[in-house]
């Protein structure tokens, strides 16, 4: 690792950590924030969710799911903070060497003494740290949130846990599948069409795969790798598709070194 290119890939997204936290921070604590009236009415909720279509209910994420607890609730405001970190590590995976491929200032990079593979080790080393900033921004806001507004209920404080640690593997999942995408793509002119595509694509071959059926679509999406409802019901991962999942990481990790290490490099002559 080479800590000069760390600090200025860093620095670079700290701007973008910022922004994402104060989003998911707004989110969290807005969504909790209407839990107590969910909470008086318990009862009718449950009625008003049992007349909806299961296709529908199965889109969404919120079969067998009783939002009139706070676990419950929780697992509909974690999806959206899924959606929220997947563009985010999809952003920062399809960014991480396009942009200065881009910018033509890649061959001033590599014409330092540093190896290409160090280059990359500083790369994601900085993105990593970027990630996880923002998940520690979403641990403290979901046990702020549960604190604040769980107006005397219970919660398993397991299960939450497990849904947290989820965040990690599945932040990977996106930054390394952008990345790799991002190399076998011959130039990437803004990552924001990509990074949006991949993270609202995932997610709607979920919403798809429950309104269907369609079980094969849960080896494709992410977001089926981490259920929450699957998570809170059975008090553990799905250990098939998490291994699946980092799988798909590790071998779209090992990809990219390759097509990095043996790339042509643009420059400006």
């Amino acid at each position: 690792m080479n800590a000069n290119i760390y600090r200025h890939e860093f620095r670079m997204r700290l701007n973008s950590v910022i922004i994402w936290s104060i989003a998911i921070i707004a989110i969290t604590l807005i969504f909790f924030s209407i839990f107590p009236s969910f909470a008086d009415q318990a009862t009718l909720l449950n009625e008003t969710m049992s007349k909806f279509p299961p296709a529908l209910l199965a889109a969404f994420g919120m079969t067998g799911v009783d939002l009139s607890t706070i676990i419950g609730f929780y697992s509909f405001i974690f999806l959206f903070a899924q959606v929220c970190l997947a563009i985010q590590a999809g952003n920062y995976g399809f960014g991480l060497v396009s942009i200065e491929e881009r910018e033509l200032t890649a061959d001033f990079l590599i014409s330092k003494p540093v190896s290409r593979a160090q280059i990359l080790n500083s790369k994601l080393l900085a993105a990593f740290t970027s990630l996880t900033i923002t998940n520690l921004v979403v641990w403290v806001s979901s046990f702020a949130g549960v604190m604040l507004f769980r107006v005397g209920r219970e919660f398993d404080s397991k299960t939450m846990v497990l849904l947290l640690l989820s965040i990690v593997v599945f932040q990977v999942f996106f930054l390394s599948v952008g990345l790799v995408v991002s190399l076998l793509v011959k130039r990437i002119r803004s990552v924001t069409p990509y990074s949006l595509g991949l993270g609202f694509g995932m997610y709607v071959l979920s919403a798809f795969s429950g309104l269907e059926g369609v079980s094969n679509l849960e080896l494709i999406t992410a977001f089926k790798h981490f259920d929450p409802n699957y998570i809170i019901e059975h008090g553990a991962y799905n250990t098939p598709l998490v291994l699946l999942n980092v799988a798909i990481s590790v071998v779209s990790l090992v990809a990219s070194y390759w097509l990095y290490i043996h790339r042509d490099i643009p420059s400006v002559v």
